[in-house]
């Protein structure tokens, strides 16, 4: 068994989108960095995941070098389609909130962000076992990890942790210095992925007396549709037909008969979540992403919350080493905390006026009928819905 041993000024548990994104600003900077991943490359580019991006992320990713295949194969969505029943109502995000978000894979995110890492000979280590952080509560943080049957430690200034929620980063925080919220939500979405071209150009998020659906896509000829299931469920309960079917009865009519249907390529459930770990910073190591919370796939903020906690890092870094000031990473569990909970409020709100709950009275179902009449008939309402959806500035 060897040993090796490595040094960087950043360390980055976790190579998915947000700790690659991280990686690569940072070497814009001249900030060198070590990108930690449990799993191999190809395991992580098959990974289903949302594909709405909030502007933020956008500018982000321009700034990283790695918007070029973003702007030529994205689509830049303007508003969102809302229905309850046959009733369907559009909210005009350039007209409500001045702004857009663009529709592109997170897996093509991740896939831009590699190409980018490789290209700029940004240093990856996969397939790592036992990964475990040490000292982050003083100056000279280390990580340790198995790699084959190599023992491995890397020195560095800070630590990273961008490895989701079943990550070593948030178990390092002590529980007497960490505190938890979370809520539970008694129900899940089973989605499918289908070679057919979507059934709008927006996408349409629709409730029906049956439960949500969601009508999304991936480009023209690739959709991505979810309905609101029990937890019960597993997707080997679900022909793609009996999908079909449930998914027809949730959406406007004239929507259903011109659905275009085809076989599922993926078919998975997701349950639902909303989660926070309160701080996201101790001593030189920070939570990003899903590291830190959770959030519902409603309103699409799961990626988009991690890139804001990217930002607020990577600025407070920047800082470090260009000005020797610790003013940004002192304030970034603050400032990446005010934006998270803002953002779990919009999903949790989002959810609620979408979804059938089990104990729901009469009285609520009405309530949420009301709730949708003022979002379609209220100016302001829709420009606060479009703000938050669009992204809160950072």
């Amino acid at each position: 068994m060897g040993k090796s041993t490595m040094k960087t000024q950043v360390a980055i548990i976790g190579g998915g989108p947000s700790g690659l994104l991280l990686a690569q600003l940072l070497h814009t900077k001249g900030i060198d960095s070590i990108v930690l991943e449990r799993k191999t490359k190809d395991y992580v580019l098959r990974r289903i995941r949302a594909g709405v991006l909030e502007q933020g992320l956008v500018k982000m990713l321009e700034e990283a070098g790695c918007a070029d295949r973003l702007h030529a194969e994205g689509f830049v969505h303007d508003g969102t389609q809302v229905s309850y029943g046959d009733e369907i109502f559009r909210i005009d995000f350039k007209a409500r909130a001045g702004a857009s978000v663009v529709v592109y894979g997170q897996t093509e995110v991740t896939r831009d962000l590699y190409a980018a890492r490789e290209a700029a000979g940004g240093r990856i280590v996969f397939d790592v076992e036992d990964v475990v952080i040490h000292d982050a509560d003083g100056t000279v943080p280390h990580i340790t990890y198995r790699k084959g049957g190599d023992v491995c430690r890397i020195d560095c200034d800070f630590v990273a942790g961008c490895d989701g929620f079943h990550g070593v980063s948030r178990q390092t925080i002590p529980l007497a210095v960490r505190r938890e919220y979370e809520k539970i939500y008694p129900f899940g979405w089973l989605g499918i992925l289908s070679e057919t071209p979507p059934v709008h150009h927006e996408l349409i998020y629709a409730t029906s007396k049956r439960g949500f659906a969601l009508c999304s896509m991936r480009n023209d000829h690739l959709s991505r549709y979810y309905i609101q299931c029990s937890l019960s469920d597993s997707p080997g309960d679900w022909t793609d037909a009996a999908f079909w079917e449930e998914l027809k009865r949730r959406i406007p009519v004239d929507m259903a008969d011109s659905l275009v249907t085809g076989p599922s390529i993926e078919k998975s459930i997701a349950p639902l979540r909303s989660f926070v770990t309160e701080p996201m910073r101790w001593g030189r190591l920070f939570l990003c992403g899903d590291a830190a919370h959770i959030v519902p796939p409603t309103g699409a903020k799961g990626l988009n919350t991690a890139a804001s906690d990217v930002y607020y890092l990577y600025q407070g870094l920047t800082a470090f080493y260009r000005d020797n000031t610790t003013d940004g990473i002192d304030t970034y569990s603050a400032k990446a905390l005010g934006r998270v909970w803002k953002a779990e409020r919009f999903s949790w709100w989002f959810s609620s006026l979408l979804h059938r709950y089990p104990d729901q009275s009469e009285f609520d179902l009405k309530m949420q009928i009301a709730e949708l009449e003022f979002l379609r008939t209220n100016e302001a309402a829709q420009v606060a819905m479009a703000q938050n959806y669009v992204g809160l500035p950072y």
